[in-house]
């Protein structure tokens, strides 16, 4: 009688632990697929999938496809920040890939703000072509993406020689004006947007801010400068 009990009572017993032990498990899977992990893990998943080469330890083929199962498109905005890590960018370039389609659209914006070259972008795009892991849109897709950031690429480097160009051309005028500055029948020739821009010129080279934190003295020297060089006074404190 008592032995008959007995397995009653444990599957009374052990029925809510199996429950929550299930309960827990889904929890923990919902919880994985919703939200992404920290710096940390991702950066221990991704150290993980390295294996050794020609080359010593690195990526390969077989990182894709580790990465593809281990990482999930929730973690993507983590990863592109973890692009300011050296150690393990070309891994995170790896698991940027490794998601196939959710990876190519967030790879090109981390390009256009500068958070990777866009020479990582289109290695990202490669990998993504030539990974069997992504369907055959998607490889498209990457194919297509590699070509418009070579455009993108393009652009900003025409850009930026713009833009060296016409800081270059920006201060050599200033300097020529600065020269003018010193013979007074030439300073009264220059604009007053010309005269402050030398005066601008001068407190950036004496290591200067207007706008930040100045000392009582450094004050005083600035303002006689804005008198003297911008608005053509003496620059000498006014008599008590």
């Amino acid at each position: 009688m008592r032995g008959a009990i007995m397995p009653r009572m444990k599957s009374r017993r052990s029925a809510p632990l199996v429950v929550l032990l299930l309960s827990v498990s889904f929890s923990t899977v919902s919880r994985g697929n919703d939200e992404p992990r920290s710096r940390a893990e991702l950066r221990n998943v991704i150290l993980r999938t390295q294996h050794l080469g020609a080359h010593g330890m690195g990526y390969g083929e077989k990182s894709l496809s580790e990465l593809a199962s281990r990482v999930k498109p929730a973690d993507i905005p983590v990863l592109v920040e973890m692009l300011d890590e050296r150690r393990i960018r070309v891994g995170v370039s790896f698991a940027l890939a490794s998601q196939c389609e959710s990876g190519i659209i967030p790879t090109r914006e981390a390009s256009v703000q500068h958070k990777m070259s866009f020479l990582e972008a289109q290695e990202v795009m490669e990998l993504i072509t030539n990974f069997a892991g992504c369907s055959g849109e998607t490889r498209q897709h990457a194919t297509e993406m590699r070509s418009e950031l070579s455009t993108l690429r393009d652009a900003d480097q025409a850009k930026i020689t713009s833009q060296a160009t016409q800081r270059a051309e920006d201060d050599a005028r200033i300097q020529r004006n600065g020269l003018k500055m010193l013979d007074p029948a030439q300073a009264a020739t220059l604009s007053r947007k010309a005269r402050e821009e030398v005066y601008r010129s001068s407190v950036k080279a004496m290591g200067l801010d207007e706008n930040g934190p100045l000392t009582p003295q450094q004050k005083d020297m600035l303002e006689r400068m804005y008198r003297t060089m911008v608005l053509g006074e003496s620059g000498k404190p006014s008599p008590q």
